[in-house]
């Protein structure tokens, strides 16, 4: 009988819980809508957040509520975006690409290093040393630490040591952006061709001293288009906001600091920029 009396209490205290979870479950219900699902999976789950959101699911959710143009996701293919559109009935929408760049242009056979780092070869480690060896504070490491947190391939160290991204690969996920400790990289469309290759706040020819092609704030690319750029902190800084599809800026620019970028990946200096032969590496303190 007690163990009869103890079943009873077991299975009354289940049918009880059961009916309860039944019933939480039909009040606290929230729908959600089946295309979601559908939607996650036509997209490339890289979950790169270039979207502006934390993942792709986050981001099929904002599409099925028509917050966002399958456009956005820089990731999917041309080809991918319609299909989602097609799918959601609506117009895939346009989105102009955006890249990461890099706003330093201080190889190793044109600035110099003051100091040799020994340990792990990290970029971010090497900044929490005095800033790093490099002459230029505000210089490229060159560990390539944004190469190797990009997931799509897009960066490559080339021979000098910095970081060149390839146009075509990029997804603007912005990795490279929050990797880099000097802060070199940032993401703009590409139609921002007119480009400030350097983030050193010097001013005068000592910036010369540490780097061949940095910036000495001499303005004369403000002075050839004072309604496009402003010196600020001894940089100039580009309003891309104005019409800004214009080669004049960068004629006179002795350090060759601010440049054109041409679709082909091609980097194009003024007339007046210094011609850089050098093509190995300085030594040490060799200026």
């Amino acid at each position: 009988m007690t163990i009869l009396i103890a079943l009873l209490a077991l299975g009354g205290l289940t049918l009880v819980l059961a009916l309860m979870l039944i019933i939480a479950n039909k009040k606290l219900y929230v729908y959600e809508d089946p295309r979601i699902d559908v939607v996650e999976g036509m997209l490339p789950h890289a979950n790169c957040g270039a979207c502006g959101y934390p993942g792709c699911r986050p981001f099929a959710e904002a599409l099925v509520k028509g917050e966002m143009p399958p456009a956005k996701c820089s990731v999917s293919s041309e080809e991918g975006q319609k299909e989602i559109a097609q799918f959601l009935g609506v117009d895939a929408g346009s989105e102009e690409k955006k890249v990461a760049r890099l706003a330093c242009a201080g190889g190793n056979n044109v600035a110099i290093n003051r100091a040799r780092y020994e340990g792990i070869s990290s970029c971010r480690a090497e900044a929490l040393v005095s800033g790093g060896g490099k002459g230029c504070s505000w210089g490229c490491l060159s560990h390539g630490d944004c190469e190797k947190v990009c997931d799509f391939d897009a960066i490559t160290m080339n021979a000098f040591g910095l970081p060149v991204v390839d146009e075509a690969k990029c997804t603007a996920c912005g990795d490279c952006v929050e990797v880099c400790p000097k802060d070199l990289f940032s993401i703009h469309p590409v139609s921002h061709r007119l480009w400030v290759a350097c983030k050193s706040l010097e001013a005068g020819d000592g910036v010369l001293e540490e780097c061949e092609v940095g910036c000495t704030a001499c303005g004369k690319c403000a002075m050839d288009a004072p309604s496009l750029i402003t010196m600020i902190n001894n940089l100039p800084v580009v309003d891309y906001s104005k019409k800004h599809q214009t080669q004049a800026p960068i004629q006179r620019c002795p350090t060759g600091a601010i440049v054109w970028l041409e679709k082909n990946g091609e980097v194009v200096k003024g007339a007046e920029a210094k011609k850089i032969i050098r093509k190995g590496k300085l030594k040490m303190g060799e200026s």
